[in-house]
């Protein structure tokens, strides 16, 4: 009786494991697999050995899927401003106080005449550079004669070579607007009233030299002074 038991316990067994190494194979098909059953891995890539039963169906669930590599970012390229230049500083111009200057007529136009003499316009280029340089708000031009003649005619001769200083500072770059000519004729004398008595004579009219002027003021933050009698 125990025998026949066991040749039926036997005889199932031997059934069963057909099915068994069926479905074993069946699971790891395709691939190498150890005395264990288990799929045999490289060592190097971790991949599932193949076998010659592989295809790609079979692949899934046991090959780890490729990582993908994300590439580093560029390094940010950063601009370094340069350093702020100085300026230098620029000084405000000086405050000085309005300058007045004489020029003798005698030097600047013939006798009785309202023509600028060419020493005349070398007075007045001289002038007109110093001018250049400086800072001025107004120039104002008064001509002025000595006591001989008619207090209308000299009125009229000092007012003539003021306006021929004015035309020739303009024509040398000083703007018209900024010339004031006039003038005063006899009535404004800088020699004493006993200094040049007498009737007219060469000695009298150069006695009365200082008389005979240009009168020029220039008002401003900057000053031109010269002076010639």
């Amino acid at each position: 009786m125990i025998a026949a038991r066991t040749l039926i316990f036997a005889g199932i067994a031997a059934a069963l494991l057909p099915g068994m190494s069926i479905a074993q194979d069946t699971r790891n098909q395709g691939f190498l697999v150890d005395t264990t059953g288990n799929i045999v891995t490289s060592a190097t890539t971790l991949n599932c050995v193949r076998d010659s039963d592989w295809t790609p169906a079979r692949e899934v669930g046991c090959n780890p899927a490729p990582v993908r590599q994300v590439a580093a970012p560029a390094p940010k390229v950063v601009a370094i401003a340069p350093p702020p230049q100085k300026r230098a500083a620029v000084p405000a111009p000086a405050r000085v106080v309005p300058q007045d200057i004489s020029f003798s007529a005698d030097s600047l136009f013939a006798f009785d005449k309202s023509v600028l003499r060419p020493a005349g316009r070398a007075t007045m280029d001289d002038f007109a550079r110093q001018l250049s340089g400086a800072q001025y708000d107004a120039i104002y031009v008064t001509g002025h004669t000595d006591r001989f003649g008619t207090s209308k005619y000299n009125q009229k001769l000092s007012e003539r070579r003021a306006h021929a200083v004015k035309n020739y500072l303009v024509r040398n770059g000083v703007p018209a607007n900024r010339i004031y000519a006039e003038g005063k004729g006899e009535t404004q004398p800088v020699t004493g009233s006993a200094a040049c008595n007498g009737a007219r004579s060469a000695k009298v009219i150069a006695c009365l030299q200082p008389d005979r002027r240009v009168h020029v003021a220039v008002t401003g933050t900057k000053g031109v002074t010269t002076s010639s009698r």
